[in-house]
């Protein structure tokens, strides 16, 4: 048993994501083992999460992943946990689409019977707040909102008018937030700048807010004890490859489902830097370069050319790469960002240039069109794809064939992608691999050779 519970948003930007820090923060720091999830394709809060929790946080997507599995994923990761905390995406009601229910915060709820904390963003409001509120407990009765979290309160007196309202609509207020900008991790295009940006202060202020302006015991005492199961295992199989992970400043997004499943796969995971490396692992069958911020660290990456050169070698020799969004973008030409031309590893026959608005953003499925490192024709995956840059070239070089066939949350197309030079596959979207469990399967035979 654990208690678990979803901290669900009005909307993106209320705080949710500062709450779910501080609530996990403030936990671990009394000793407690919490284990967060993130509902959505995000990888930035997770990274986060497990800075102030200390254990990998787990993506769960509606859309992204068979709703059927995702009890599974939740209670094999939940495991050893004596607190659950799943952090929502943008407004509770709000996923893929905007008729159903795919890919939503209140989807998950209902999938894994969890009671929902809303974090209401109350700047500027008094008695509309308990209008708002009220309206997200009743929309679907399927939901059970346990309360409210009120965010940004302004003084006392705020808090009283905030509280007499709540308690006249019949609303139970789970905490008061006083306004305090101090606590903010800051973004950029992205979103929050990265976990290994921030320093464990970060986290300290998070936590001495939340012990500050709410009874923690009191906000626990309102969630019942969830049962968590032990799922079926499927056999290990034992290592067989070893696949380098780019793993540092610049690449850091990568589900850790992924991960897992690659593991369980017979893949032996190793981890090497691209900024600080002088040289690959030894004796790696294959490498995953996943997304991040390469943009940001242009000048380190292209100053590494040791490195560049090795993938680069790596690649015509016929090793088996795998490249994500940022990734991708490292092994092309060069990058151009606002602050100059920087050489990456020359991989791609094409140039990464940032752009000031933002190029594409949305759910992606995937068919692949030809046989390649994840899986023969015809393999169709799921993922997510969000990115400022793009191919600066009106046309894609004939060596550089694009082998997805790929369509939005919609079914409509969404334009070439994923593209294959020998061994070496590179694309925008970030795939996850619990929505085709085969192809770590695959990435791993590919990397056999």
């Amino acid at each position: 048993m654990a208690r678990a519970f979803v901290i669900a948003g009005t909307h993106s930007g209320c705080g949710k994501t500062s709450v779910s820090l501080g609530l996990m923060a403030a936990l671990a720091r009394r000793g407690v083992t919490v284990q967060p999830f993130k509902c959505g394709p995000d990888f930035i809060d997770p990274g986060h999460h497990a800075r102030a929790c200390g254990r990998p946080s787990i993506n769960l997507d509606g859309w992204m992943q068979d709703p059927a599995v995702i009890p599974d994923l939740f209670h094999r990761h939940a495991r050893g946990a004596e607190t659950v905390i799943l952090e929502g995406v943008m407004g509770l009601y709000d996923g893929a689409s905007g008729s159903d229910e795919t890919g939503s915060t209140a989807q998950l709820a209902k999938l894994l019977d969890l009671p929902v904390v809303l974090v209401a963003d109350v700047r500027s409001m008094a008695r509309s707040a308990a209008a708002l509120v009220s309206g997200y407990m009743h929309f679907d009765r399927d939901v059970n909102v346990a309360g409210v979290i009120l965010n940004r309160v302004g003084s006392a007196n705020h808090e009283d008018l905030l509280r007499e309202a709540m308690d006249a609509a019949g609303i139970p207020v789970l905490g008061c937030l006083r306004r305090d900008e101090a606590v903010a991790v800051p973004s950029r295009h992205l979103g929050l700048h990265l976990a290994c940006e921030e320093d464990s202060e970060t986290y300290t202020r998070l936590a001495d807010w939340i012990e500050a302006e709410l009874d923690l015991d009191a906000l626990l005492d309102a969630v019942p004890d969830h049962p968590v199961s032990e799922p079926e295992e499927m056999p290990r199989v034992a290592p067989c490859v070893r696949i380098g992970v780019a793993r540092d400043e610049a690449f850091c997004f990568y589900y850790q489902e992924n991960l897992r499943l690659l593991r369980m796969a017979g893949a032996e995971l190793v981890e090497f830097s691209p900024i600080h490396d002088k040289r690959l692992p030894d004796d790696l069958d294959a490498l995953y370069i996943g997304g991040g911020y390469p943009e940001l660290y242009g000048y380190e990456l292209g100053q590494n050319s040791r490195m560049r050169k090795d993938i680069r070698r790596y690649s015509q020799d016929g090793g088996c790469i795998y490249a994500e969004c940022g990734g991708f973008m490292y092994l092309m030409n060069d990058l151009v960002t606002d602050r100059g031309r920087f050489a990456m590893c020359g991989v791609f026959p094409v140039r990464a240039a940032m752009n000031e608005k933002r190029r594409a953003l949305g759910y992606r499925e995937i068919t692949t069109l030809r046989d390649c490192p994840l899986g023969p024709e015809g393999t169709v995956v799921r993922g997510h794809e969000f990115h400022y840059s793009s191919i600066e070239t009106a046309f894609l070089p004939e060596d550089m064939p694009a082998v997805y066939a790929t369509s939005d949350r919609k079914g409509d197309t969404a334009g070439a992608e994923g593209f294959l030079v020998g061994n070496t596959l590179g694309s925008y979207i970030h795939l996850h691999f619990a929505s085709n469990p085969a192809v770590a399967e695959h990435l791993v035979n590919a990397a056999k050779g």
